[in-house]
């Protein structure tokens, strides 16, 4: 069950520091509506990590269906990925 709270709960943000956990994000609503997310690091590191992989293939499967297939080495430089 995630972890939802109101936003004024970051009055005392050491209470939704202490409750934020590896693949346990706080959500914080402002008027009744998710506003923010609060996680650790490593889990944003790893999400943003898996964002540039999943770009890297559609990227790749755009330019097979194109017709104009790219060398991985070139699609690595593009997205400034190091392989």
């Amino acid at each position: 069950m995630p972890t939802i709270l109101p936003i004024s709960d970051l009055r005392n943000y050491t209470d939704v520091l202490k409750r934020v956990d590896v693949g346990k994000p706080v959500y914080l609503t402002r008027n009744g509506r998710g506003t923010y997310v609060v996680s650790k690091i490593d889990e944003y590191d790893k999400d943003a990590t898996v964002e540039e992989l999943v770009s890297a293939i559609k990227y790749g499967e755009d330019s097979v269906q194109h017709g104009e297939p790219i060398p991985i080495s070139q699609v690595a430089q593009d997205l400034d990925l190091a392989l």
